[in-house]
């Protein structure tokens, strides 16, 4: 069972799926809010028609106003911030959860190594599950194969409104993940050299980012290790 977003990531690990155990073994799920594109649930719908995969769809508005009525005396006065954009993560991972509790089903984790290295990724939410499909696949592979797998199968079985779309987590307004990340194209270069090439920061210096945008995504990579620990 698969969480879809109507994402790169959600699409390309549904397909990974499909093809490897066969489209009557996998579920897609969306999980709909106030802040979730039409084009998300129809793109993720239109992904699921491809692959003759069965979709469910649990909106979870429902819960967000919950939990908000919930927490409304301990949070009053304060200003919404990354706390309800967590919210909505973790909601999805419990009703993830509850299916593969009651339906016997493993849950496959979408994030890929970009996300994962700088823990741009919420514990307890998308990173619940079992298995993590492309976990060791950055951001900018998750492309390649992504084009690969359609150029192969002569056909858009990855619609291509997934491919062309700005990547976003959908947890607030307008958001892109270039609000808090660099274009994944320079940040994957940095995490190449620096993961998979042990370089230090002098090494990284002339990469395309400034020295204090290097020493930014050096810090995140070192403070996630504990979400990596935790993660599928």
């Amino acid at each position: 069972v698969i969480g879809l977003s109507g994402g790169i990531d959600s699409a390309l690990t549904t397909v990974i799926a499909a093809r490897a155990i066969g489209p009557e073994n996998v579920v897609g799920v969306t999980m709909p809010s106030t802040y979730s594109s039409k084009g998300s649930i129809t793109d993720s719908r239109k992904l699921a028609k491809n692959l003759s995969i069965r979709i469910i769809s649990l909106p979870i508005k429902d819960a967000m106003q919950a939990y908000d009525k919930i927490l409304s005396n301990i949070f009053q006065g304060l200003p919404s911030d990354i706390t309800e954009e967590n919210l909505q993560a973790r909601i999805r991972g419990n009703l993830m959860m509850a299916l593969s509790n009651k339906m016997g089903w493993l849950v496959l984790t979408t994030g890929n190594k970009s996300e994962f290295s700088v823990g741009y990724c919420t514990l307890y939410g998308d990173m619940a599950g079992g298995f993590a499909v492309i976990k060791d696949v950055p951001k900018k592979s998750v492309y390649q194969l992504s084009r690969w797998i359609n150029k192969n199968e002569n056909c858009e079985l990855i619609p291509k409104a997934i491919l062309t779309k700005e990547p976003s987590a959908e947890l607030r307004p307008d958001q892109k993940d270039t609000d808090s990340l660099p274009p994944y194209s320079l940040l994957d270069r940095v995490l190449a050299r620096y993961i998979e090439e042990d370089q230090g920061l002098e090494e990284l210096k002339g990469i395309g980012l400034s020295t204090k945008e290097i020493k930014k995504i050096i810090k995140l990579v070192d403070s996630s290790e504990y979400k990596r620990r935790q993660g599928p």
